[in-house]
């Protein structure tokens, strides 16, 4: 659950708007690797182009982590039953096997969940919580963060160091997806993702307490130690409880309105 504050990627975006050279390009999976091993952080990136991104990202990210393939990829499969898209979107989806109390998705449609998330969720505030990511994919949300990523790597120059075209993109995937692990959204932003997150739930028979009870838990966690990103999210942020609340309302609201029909 990112937040995207970055002042240096404003100014570059904000320099970017009048150039067009990249929107005529049809890119595939070639195009952007090539791409990556050039400073093009003077060109505008069509959506295309951040979908592709997102994948080759991911990708990397995938490369990085150990995929469990086990119990907890047969409970995710359970508990996305029904779920094949966001939007349109198709989705696909693996677990990381980490301790780390996480979960993100892209624009392309992936979904990863961490391992450790899982262990303290039960599966009706599982689905909320990937139902909040959704929300972000569902918003363009994930592919703002992606493309703020990207032109945070290129002002670093990350992107377009001297060296072979393959292994310039494969550092610079490797710092995007940093980057975008650590990005940030803004409190209207998860506030309209927990509101997804509520609907995914009730619209596949769960609680509709189960975004609230999420987000409690989350904003439970931490006492000191290093926290992931979710952890930092819910443990940090100043209107967590005021989420929180806003979902237990939400919940009532649903529940009365049940009572009476």
């Amino acid at each position: 659950m990112k937040k995207l504050i970055l002042l240096l990627v404003t100014a570059a975006s904000l320099t970017l708007s009048g150039c067009s050279m990249l929107s005529n390009i049809a890119w595939n999976e070639a195009d952007l690797q090539q791409a990556l091993g050039t400073a093009l952080t003077g060109l505008s990136i069509s959506d295309a182009q951040i979908v592709a991104l997102c994948r080759q990202t991911v990708a990397e990210m995938d490369a990085k982590n150990q995929i469990e393939n086990g119990p907890y990829l047969r409970r995710l499969t359970k508990v996305l039953s029904g779920i094949t898209d966001v939007e349109g979107v198709p989705i696909n989806f693996k677990v990381y096997k980490t301790n780390d109390v996480n979960a993100f998705a892209c624009g392309d449609g992936s979904i990863r969940v961490y391992t450790g998330l899982m262990d303290i969720m039960d599966d009706e505030e599982l689905l909320a919580v990937i139902g909040h990511e959704m929300g972000h994919v569902a918003h363009q949300d994930t592919k703002r963060a992606m493309k703020n990523a990207y032109l945070t790597a290129a002002a670093r120059g990350a992107i377009g160091a001297a060296g072979s075209v393959g292994a310039i993109a494969k550092t610079a995937l490797g710092d995007i997806g940093e980057l975008y692990l650590s990005s940030q959204f803004s409190q209207k932003q998860e506030l309209r993702a927990d509101e997804y997150g509520f609907k995914v739930t009730t619209e596949h028979g769960c609680s509709p307490y189960a975004m609230f009870n999420s987000l409690k838990k989350l904003s439970q966690l931490g006492s000191g130690n290093q926290l992931s990103t979710v952890e930092q999210m819910f443990s940090t942020h100043p209107d967590s409880e005021v989420r929180a609340e806003k979902m237990k309302a939400r919940a009532d609201a649903y529940t009365a309105k049940a009572a009476q029909l």
